[in-house]
């Protein structure tokens, strides 16, 4: 690793990989890779990695259950985008599950049975079924615009991890892209991706969705996202610490050759760069002069690009409240409200403990996304959402009656969501969110969309 030679730095994480392998030998371990299942299983672990669900093959994999995570942890997250049935947070189902055991697992309910009777097994059979009825019908709606009912256009956008998640965007009809995670492109190889890599991703993104607008995160590593040739220094709290935009900015060759890759790709359709992180103003000006920097180089050197809208995710407290001074500086906002839940309610979002702190209804934070909206709107810019929130069927009607632009959320659940809006109007939302404003609790407001929305 510490090599001159960039090759022989390259192989570092191949000589690690080895050595894993080898240790499992020597300790009697079973050796288990994801990427190598070949036959149709349910996945059960402690935990799995985003790497780990990177690897999962579709084809094999059935489910995963896990003894910790989340709705929001990145597993769950990705499981969504892969359309893997999973249920995390069991405390203990590792402890439970032999090898060759039968399971049945609800991603909808969260329930898991080990071994279940044949009336179980009957009753979950029928329920996919009726659940692949339910998706026939939702087809139906992919080449329709996303309207309420009161004739209010909404942009529905998927959230994608790589190039591969574009067959699901496609056929589940989204209006475009609202959150390319670009770290994936990182986690999935041996060394840090070339100019070259990337631009061929993402101008196969941006290809695949023609003039359809493409929302590119850069480079957001750190937290429970790592890179094996990027040592980052263990913090006690690395949801806080050196990650995202703030890595990129001290890593400045690093985040100016995914810039570059980004310019370099702009041609091939509608690119809108997204710095994710940001807590200050000086962060936003540092990151577009770096970009600025970019094209100025690429410039000189005769390569041609197009004009891109710059923006940032809100995810941090403090630049919701400092929203009304970021539309001045941007083309667009996206809420990322995993982060943002965890960061108003000092919850880690991680920890099972407090889970019952990730309460995406509650007024309090109803009211900064309200802030956000209204501030990007008094600029005229718009304002979308790729937190796990925008696809939720209890939040998106409220930030229907919020205003909301865009809702971008994993592919999966753009139909249910597009059937859902065409069903309500953005007048009796408007009310409804009011009146969510004026409440005291996560409870309350979901009891009273819950009332309201009966029969919908």
């Amino acid at each position: 690793q510490s090599m001159d030679n960039d090759y022989f730095k390259e192989r570092a994480v191949d000589v690690k990989d080895v050595r894993q392998r080898v240790l499992v030998h020597l300790l009697g371990l079973p050796y288990r890779d994801p990427s190598e299942i070949d036959q149709e299983v349910v996945v059960i672990a402690h935990d799995l990695t985003p790497s780990d669900t990177a690897q999962l093959n579709r084809k094999f994999v059935k489910g995963f259950v896990t003894n910790v995570g989340g709705r929001t942890s990145h597993s769950a997250i990705m499981a969504r985008s892969l359309e893997i049935p999973a249920v995390v947070g069991t405390k203990n189902v590792l402890e439970s599950v032999q090898n060759g055991d039968t399971i049945v697992l609800d991603g909808f309910s969260g329930e898991v049975f080990l071994n279940p009777a044949k009336e179980v097994i009957e009753k979950f059979t029928q329920k996919q079924k009726d659940f692949e009825e339910k998706k026939r019908l939702w087809a139906t709606l992919r080449d329709k615009p996303s309207m309420s009912k009161d004739n209010v256009h909404v942009e529905l956008a998927a959230n994608i991890g790589s190039p591969d998640d574009l067959e699901s965007v496609l056929k589940n009809g989204a209006e475009g892209i609202g959150l390319y995670r670009t770290e994936f492109l990182y986690m999935n190889n041996s060394a840090l991706p070339t100019e070259h890599e990337q631009y061929e991703a993402y101008k196969a993104v941006l290809e695949a969705m023609k003039d359809k607008r493409v929302v590119i995160r850069t480079l957001d590593i750190g937290g429970d996202k790592k890179l094996p040739y990027l040592p980052i220094p263990k913090e006690d709290n690395p949801f806080l610490g050196y990650r995202a935009l703030r890595l990129c900015l001290e890593e400045k060759e690093i985040f100016k050759t995914q810039l570059r890759a980004l310019l370099r790709a702009s041609v091939h359709g509608n690119l809108h760069i997204m710095f994710p992180m940001v807590a200050t103003l000086a962060e936003l000006r540092d990151a577009k002069l770096l970009l600025e920097e970019s094209k100025e180089e690429l410039y000189r050197e005769g390569v041609e690009f197009s004009d891109v809208k710059v923006g940032i995710m809100i995810e941090i407290p403090a630049a919701a409240i400092l929203a009304d001074q970021f539309a001045k500086q941007v083309d667009f906002f996206s809420i990322g409200t995993n982060d943002l839940i965890q960061y108003s309610f000092a919850a880690d979002r991680m920890n099972p403990k407090v889970a019952y702190l990730y309460q995406p209804y509650n007024p309090s934070l109803l009211r900064l996304v309200k802030m956000v909206i209204d501030a990007s709107h008094k600029e005229g810019i718009w304002t979308g959402m790729c937190g796990e929130m925008a696809g939720d069927r209890i939040a998106s009607p409220i930030l229907l009656g919020l205003g909301l632009d865009e809702y971008s959320m994993s592919a999966s659940s753009i139909l249910p969501t597009r059937e859902l809006f065409a069903k309500i109007k953005q007048s009796d939302m408007k009310k409804m969110a009011e009146a969510c404003l004026q409440m005291s609790s996560n409870e309350e407001v979901e009891a009273f969309v819950k009332k309201t929305l009966q029969g919908v």
